[in-house]
Parts: C-alpha cells; sequence; structure tokens
C-alpha cells in the first residue's frame, strides 16, 4: 500500500504541483481513507520526500535501462530527454522550482543525490562519446561534467527562465544543443544535426 501511495501521489504532484495537492485529494482519488496515507506517511511533507525519492529511484532506473540499450552518446542524451518529456508532460511547471519553492529540505536533499547521480551519468556519457569519436579526446571532462550541471539545473533554479514545463523542455533541448556542440568533432557534430531533426520531426 505504501508503494501505490507514493505511486498515485508522485502522479498527482506531478500533474497539478506539490503545494496544490492535498492528502484529502490523494485519499479520494484512491478511494481510501486519509488514516491510511497516515499509518504510512506523518505527515504531507513526509510523503513529499518520499514520494521524490520513489520518482528517482524510478528515473535512475529508466536512465540505466536506455544506457543499456546501446545508443551513441549523443544519440543517448537525446532519448534520455525524450523520455523526460514524456514522463513529466503532465505538469504544469518545473518540479524542481516547485520542490525549491514550497519544499527546500526535500529539495536540498535531492540535488545532493543528483549531483552524483549526474556526475557519475554524464561522466560515462561522455567517456562513451570520446570512444566513438563524437567527442574530442582532449575535453577535460570533470569540468565539462560540472559546466553541464550548472546548465542543466540552472534552467529550474533561476528566474531568468520560464518555469513552466513546456518552456522549460524546449530550454534543456537548446542546453543539450549547447553542451554538444562545445565538446563534439566535425562526426559529432553531424550526428548532433542528425538528432536535432528527429527531434524537431517529432514535435510536429
Amino acid at each position: 500500500m505504501q508503494e501505490k501511495i507514493t505511486d498515485k501521489a508522485g502522479e498527482m504532484f506531478l500533474s497539478f504541483g506539490f503545494k496544490s495537492v492535498t492528502m484529502d485529494d490523494i485519499a479520494n482519488e484512491m478511494g481510501i481513507s486519509k488514516k491510511t496515507i497516515y499509518k504510512y506517511f506523518n505527515n504531507k511533507d513526509h510523503l513529499v520526500d518520499e514520494t521524490v525519492t520513489y520518482i528517482q529511484v524510478t528515473i535512475d532506473n529508466i536512465i540505466e535501462d536506455i544506457i543499456a540499450k546501446g545508443y551513441n552518446a549523443i544519440e543517448e542524451n537525446f532519448v534520455i530527454k525524450n523520455v523526460f518529456k514524456n514522463m513529466f508532460k503532465n505538469a504544469k511547471t518545473s518540479p524542481m522550482f516547485q520542490l525549491k519553492k514550497y519544499y527546500p529540505e526535500t529539495y536540498t536533499k535531492l540535488m545532493a543525490r543528483e549531483i552524483c547521480t549526474f556526475s557519475d551519468c554524464v561522466t560515462q556519457n561522455l567517456e562513451k562519446g570520446i570512444e566513438e569519436k563524437l567527442y574530442r579526446s582532449n575535453i577535460n571532462k570533470d569540468m565539462v561534467m560540472k559546466f553541464y550541471f550548472i546548465l542543466v539545473f540552472g534552467i529550474h533554479e533561476s528566474e531568468l527562465f520560464d518555469n513552466t514545463l513546456s518552456e522549460v523542455v524546449k530550454t534543456e533541448i537548446k542546453v543539450l544543443e549547447y553542451h554538444t556542440r562545445a565538446i563534439a568533432t566535425l562526426h559529432g557534430l553531424t550526428v548532433l544535426e542528425q538528432e536535432l531533426i528527429k527531434y524537431k520531426e517529432n514535435q510536429s
């Protein structure tokens, strides 16, 4: 039951916002009593915290599955972005923006975990891209990873950007293109252009 609650809560939080959804809303949606939810979660903050962890583990598993499919490094990044876009398609605003604003403690814990996961995934992707001669061999992998981290998460944190999710998704693709152009070989640029064409065709 606890996993069913976090699964449903995650779906509702992403669709309607972490702040807007109440414990009553979740109980009504699931056809259970609010008392049942409180059997597993002390309060809404606790539920949000556990739900965010549940979503993060789900995302990590999805990324691992994508990596195992053997895409080239550039294609892999676009496939991951597309999966995220579909996963969060019902969200109105950036989930991370919401967490930072309304649940800062959960946001801080999320970011601490994300730094490790992001570092591992990006470094692995950079190494793969270098082996495939899609990325230049002389790049500073640690610095590139940090630059990319700041760009990706800055979109969700900065008020310079529109935090509606549709705009966040568009900006993330621009960031991915910017990141890739900065490190790509000539062959990598050709692959990037092909991925951008495929991405635009999927939007129409």
